[in-house]
Parts: structure tokens; C-alpha cells; sequence
């Protein structure tokens, strides 16, 4: 009997042949999508971060200027808008807001008679919509 030359790359499976390369490159894009999973969400979360400490930083603000008007009490009415850029203290305040906050602006308003007093900040981020904070409190005169 003739022994038959069988050439070694046709030995073992024909279909298997190049299976692993296949594999190789599901594993890789599976891993180029996780990838890029995570770089959007860090993205997000420092979006998030930063909306957050303006929203913070806006509150902290706002007791600010009502822990000053508190503490002023007698001039009651400089702290109102229209009269804020006269009265230092409030001045101050007001050119800390707009240095804290992006493209941010203030509106004070002061109720001499009932001693109602409303501070709102509005801020703009960039690429952002704008936001705005607002309280609303009783100062005793």
C-alpha cells in the first residue's frame, strides 16, 4: 500500500482556520465600545460636577448677602438693586457673585415695610442654558 503525502497546514479541521483571528477581533471591539462607554460617561460626570458646584456656590451666595443684610440691618434698603452699587457691602457682594459665576447677574429686592427680602442669581455656562437660583426670606428691620 502507497502512504499518501499530506501536506501539515491541511491537517485537522478546514472550517476552524482563521477562527481565532475572528475571535480576536469581536474581543477588540467589544473592548473599543467599553472603552468608549467610559471616557462618555467621565465626561458626563465632570458635566455634572461642575453644574453642581455652580448650583452650590449660587446658594452659598445668596446666604451671604442674607447673613450681611442681617448683620446691617439698619440700612435695609441699600441692599435693594437699585441702590446696590452705592452700599459697599452689597457692591462687594455683588462683584463676588459675578467673579464666582459664569456670566452671572443679580437681582435684589427689598420690601422696606414687611422686611421681605428676595435675592435671585441667574449664571449662563458656557454651551449651557442659563440657571437661576432664587430665595426668598423676612429680615425684621
Amino acid at each position: 500500500m502507497k502512504q499518501r503525502h499530506v501536506h501539515p497546514r491541511f491537517t485537522g479541521r478546514q472550517g476552524a482556520r482563521g477562527f481565532a483571528l475572528l475571535e480576536a477581533l469581536i474581543a477588540f471591539l467589544i473592548l473599543s465600545v467599553g472603552i468608549l462607554g467610559v471616557v462618555g460617561l467621565q465626561a458626563t460626570m465632570a458635566k455634572a460636577a461642575t453644574a453642581s458646584k455652580s448650583r452650590a456656590d449660587a446658594a452659598y451666595l445668596a446666604q451671604q448677602i442674607i447673613g450681611a443684610i442681617w448683620a446691617d440691618r439698619s440700612n435695609l434698603a441699600k441692599y435693594d438693586s437699585a441702590t446696590c452699587t452705592t452700599h459697599a457691602p452689597c457692591a462687594d457682594w455683588k462683584a463676588k457673585v459675578e467673579s464666582t459665576l459664569p456670566s452671572a447677574n443679580t437681582a435684589v429686592a427689598v420690601n422696606t415695610a414687611t422686611g421681605q427680602l428676595q435675592v435671585q442669581l441667574t449664571w449662563t455656562p458656557p454651551n449651557e442654558p442659563t440657571h437661576t437660583y432664587a430665595t426668598t426670606t423676612t429680615v425684621t428691620p
